[in-house]
């Protein structure tokens, strides 16, 4: 049996069948179980202010007597929970499906002398498993035994640091030998704190956490709503106030049979008032847009469906096209400021191919297709004996071979070596020195007694290791290159004409970064580089001095046309200073230079780096890009976090926000698909707050005619319908389906994305012109019927409309122009707006029909019944509705049609100047 004294309960023991190479599971992502998805839903949905305004109002009509029945408010708001509710729940099972294909992935576990098949979240601590060749781990495992003789295995890590070299790794040297499952079964052992598991792993450990992401438009709703909360609470306050100072006189008081003594009026006022207050709050509170919340929440969702079904960011070579793990963020993809991205298999493909090498100062190029094992970081000592003849060797990047070998030996190379690195290549020095028998027992001795160290093992272990490699003799420099993926440089190109600043984040080193940024066209040949790294920097006493004058200097320059290098030493000192330092503002006038460098380099950074960068960036919007589990912090912390679906594993995919299968899909997941659900959702915002101002200003106006006594203007069916159904569907249909410009000019063109940047189409300035809208064509509504109604017969036989006639006409116009205003605001037609746009006309005109031609027997009431039909027996209410129609509508078609004659004359204007160049060139070229 086997006993563990380990800190968290995730572990295995491991017998191998190498090579292979090396995943963990991911974070959990989804948010919700079976058993408290009702309660936390809940409670998530009632954070939204909309929501629990609409909770409080429906109580309040619960226990007030109040002029509306609580199926108006109750209804609107169990729709929206519930259709809310399926939306974030089917979204969660997806999440924990994907999570199931990794932690219910089958993994064998020696069992009693046998393999037994098991799932991997069923691994427990001390359990024996069995990895084959070119398979991944299920956890975090001991290395016991391998079917080599020498007892190694060849593991890649490229799922945790992106790195996809094969690194060696040695069994415990006590059970080397047991390499069949009798063997390892038979093990009876104590092992102490031997493996760093749960939340002290290298990728726990760089793990940051999954915030809450919310998008600007989120943001700039719960303003509106703030706004629109005020405009109610002020519409409750006059009438309250006005329906008091109306009954001060005694003839506008209650009747001379129900009137209450003097004391008994005292002592309800109060209540009364306060209850008038409220009252008169349930009758207008359907300027609070709630229903917005689940046409919002479908828009994302449906919408969403689009960027899976993209075919042009559908990649061949891996069979997958892109995937949206949440679409709470759509909008956000058509903001975005700042993109932050990795290198190696985000940029490049990742993939080595041998280009050329230098030995002893010869060049050898054609004679080599391919260098296997080579890794492009400091990599562990080699050793090899031959001939009684002891060498070690010792790979590794120039800046660390250099000064470990002879320096008359260096200067050949290091010319090979410069000039590989500016062709964009990788480069790898190579270095050798002959042991004795005495020095290699003493380092090994040191080695050993290093690797038992139960304290500053590292250090100590780094101490042998430059012992060691010290008076090596150069043997040469290898050139290796990580090709940029597909378009890569056109993307970067184009996102930087679309306004945005790209910073690219990666662990390589400055020379191998700086060549792939301007192999990706990050830094043009005309880009002023500024440098903060150890180098500028030194590594005297006084470097946090050097590094204040440095930021001075560059604070100074502060032009558009800067490039930025700096590494991940001098961020840690600029982002955590020492206590004594007086220069504790390091990190503003850093910004203040990075907001104007047009793109910036972060090189030799570790992963959780790469995440606290965000906390310099201030405001802006936010977008990073990665491909392994090293850049997962970066892609959680972003405002919008992409995967690339590389071959660093699917970690960075499973907790990104958006997954394509290429940088080269960036383009038009920003350019097309982020502008276009921008410029829809940001119609939908406003247009809902719109038509909800047409819908109760009428109902407002209306107290001034019948002495505050809430009287509604609406029936209750129109009040609880006019959102869910006679106004919900066009305005769905538009969000899904609007271009405003075509999508093959929004990606070709990618200034456009700059026109709809920092929120601009959900600022105070068009919010205001909506709600004068609204406001103008509400008053159009009440007071163009209200004038018709002055003629004392409106029918053949003498009699007069009623109350309700009145209303309904007044609603009957409403819902015609709200509807052909979104028609006016379409320029996208499909066979889906006609129906849903026409269709829904129709259904109001039908359901008025309906619900006013039959006696229903579970009303009290039947306020309704035949008030439709006889209303359209009226010529005068037939032509007051078309001319009221046409009245509302026309400001907007006054503008459309201007608009539409700049843009004629603009195009005039460019052809004519066109028609000049094109002309003028002959008589220029023949002088």
């Amino acid at each position: 049996g086997w006993s563990w004294k380990l800190k968290q309960e995730l572990g295995g023991i491991l017998a191998s069948r190498s090579p292979m190479s090396l995943s963990v599971s991911p974070p959990l992502s989804p948010q919700y179980t079976l058993w408290n998805f009702l309660p936390k839903n809940l409670f998530e949905q009632f954070r939204r202010i909309a929501n629990f305004y609409f909770l409080i109002i429906f109580l309040v009509q619960v226990i007030v007597d109040t002029p509306t029945s609580p199926v108006t408010s109750g209804l609107p708001l169990f729709f929206v929970i519930t259709v809310t509710a399926i939306k974030q729940g089917y979204e969660d099972w997806l999440r924990h499906r994907a999570d199931n294909e990794v932690n219910k992935s089958n993994v064998f576990i020696v069992e009693n002398a046998k393999q037994v098949q098991k799932e991997s979240e069923k691994i427990k601590v001390g359990d024996i498993v069995e990895v084959k060749a070119d398979e991944t781990f299920p956890c975090d495992l001991i290395f016991l035994a391998s079917s080599s003789v020498d007892g190694t295995c060849y593991v890649t890590t490229a799922s945790l640091d992106g790195e996809s070299n094969f690194k060696t790794h040695y069994a415990v040297r006590d059970t080397t030998v047991l390499c069949t499952d009798e063997a390892i079964d038979a093990l009876t052992a104590t092992i102490e704190f031997a493996v760093y598991t749960g939340m002290e792993t290298k990728m726990a450990l760089n793990y940051q956490g999954k915030s809450q992401k919310r998008s600007a438009v989120e943001k700039s709703i719960n303003a509106f709503l703030i706004v629109y909360l005020c405009i109610l609470l002020s519409k409750a306050t006059v009438c309250t106030t006005l329906k008091y100072v109306w009954q001060s006189n005694p003839f506008n008081d209650e009747p001379w049979y129900n009137e209450k003594t003097k004391k008994e009026r005292e002592t309800f006022k109060v209540l009364r008032m306060f209850t008038d207050f409220l009252s008169f709050m349930v009758l207008f509170n359907f300027i609070i847009p709630v229903s917005m919340y689940v046409t919002v929440e479908m828009q994302k969702f449906l919408g969403s469906f689009f960027i899976s079904w993209d075919k042009e960011m559908y990649d061949e070579e891996i069979k997958e096209g892109a995937l949206v793990n949440t679409s709470d963020l759509n909008e956000e993809l058509g903001q975005v400021e700042y993109v932050f991205t990795d290198k190696t298999g985000t940029l490049t493909e990742n993939s080595m191919e041998f280009i050329e090498c230098c030995i002893d100062g010869h060049k050898y190029k054609d004679c080599i297709s391919e260098v296997d094992g080579f890794s492009q970081t400091d990599g562990p000592l080699k050793y090899y004996g031959k001939a009684e003849k002891l060498l070690l060797f010792c790979k590794g990047a120039d800046s660390s071979i250099f000064p470990r070998v002879q320096q008359e030996e260096i200067q050949q190379t290091k010319v090979h070596v410069d000039r590989n690195a500016m062709d964009g290549y990788r480069t790898l020095c190579v270095a050798f020195k002959e042991l004795t028998q005495k020095e290699y027992d003493k380092i090994d001795r040191q080695l050993n007694e290093a690797k038992m160290a139960l304290q500053d093992r590292e250090e100590k272990m780094a101490k042998v290791f430059e012992d060691a490699e010290a008076d090596m003799h150069l043997i040469g420099a290898t050139a290796v290159e990580d090709r940029l993926q597909e378009q890569s440089a056109e993307t970067i190109e184009a996102l930087h004409a679309a306004g945005m600043k790209v910073w690219v984040l990666t662990g390589d080193k400055m020379e191998t970064a700086k060549s792939t940024c301007y192999a990706c066209r990050l830094f043009q040949t005309s880009t002023e580089l500024l440098e903060l790294t150890a180098k500028m920097v030194g590594e005297s006493e006084r470097k946090e001095d050097r590094l204040h004058e440095l930021l001075m200097e560059y604070h100074k320059k502060l032009i558009q046309d800067y490039g930025l290098i700096i590494d991940g030493s001098t961020l840690s000192l600029i982002l955590n200073p020492s206590q004594d330092s007086s220069s504790s503002n390091y990190k503003n006038i850093f910004l203040q230079i990075c907001l104007k460098c047009t793109a910036v380099l972060c090189c030799r950074m570790a992963p959780l780096q790469k995440a606290q960068v965000f906390n310099t960036k201030g405001s802006p919007i936010t977008l990073s890009v990665g491909d392994g589990a090293n850049d997962v912090s970066m892609i959680l912390e972003a405002h919008v976090g992409i995967g690339i679906k590389g071959k660093e594993g699917r970690q960075a995919s499973r907790n990104s926000d958006y997954a394509v299968p290429k940088f080269k899909h960036l383009r038009k997941l920003l350019l097309a698909h982020g502008h276009l659900y921008y410029v829809r959702i940001a119609h939908l915002v406003q247009y809902f707050f719109y038509k909800n101002l047409c819908f109760i200003l009428p109902q407002f106006l209306y107290q001034f005619f019948c002495g505050f006594s809430q009287q509604p203007l609406y029936d209750a069916a129109y009040l609880t319908m006019y959102n869910i159904c006679f106004t919900s569907l066009p305005i769905l249909a538009y969000s899904l389906l609007e271009q405003h410009i075509n999508i093959d000019t929004l990606t070709s063109d990618p200034q456009l994305y700059m026109k709809i940047s920092d929120n601009a189409m959900l600022q105070w300035r068009p919010f205001l012109y909506w709600t004068f809208l609204g406001a103008f064509e509400g008053l159009v509504f009440f007071f163009g019927v209200y004038f018709l109604f002055q003629n004392s017969s409106l029918e053949d036989n003498g009699k007069v409309f009623g109350n309700w006639t009145f209303g309904t006409i007044v609603f009957t116009v409403l819902v015609f122009t709200v509807t052909l205003k979104l028609a006016l605001d379409t320029r996208f037609w499909t066979w889906m707006n006609h129906f849903v746009i026409w269709g829904s006309l129709a259904f109001y005109v039908f359901f008025s029909f309906f619900w006013g031609g039959v006696i229903w027997p579970f009303l009290k009431q039947q306020r309704m019944y035949f008030v439709f039909a006889h209303m359209l027996t009226s010529v005068s209410t037939w032509l007051a509705i078309v001319l009221l129609i046409f009245i509302s509508l026309f400001p907007e078609i006054l503008l459309i049609v201007l608009k539409n004659i700049k843009e004629k004359n603009h195009q005039v204007r460019n052809k004519m100047m066109y028609c000049t160049v094109f002309l003028g060139r002959p008589l220029l070229s023949t002088r």
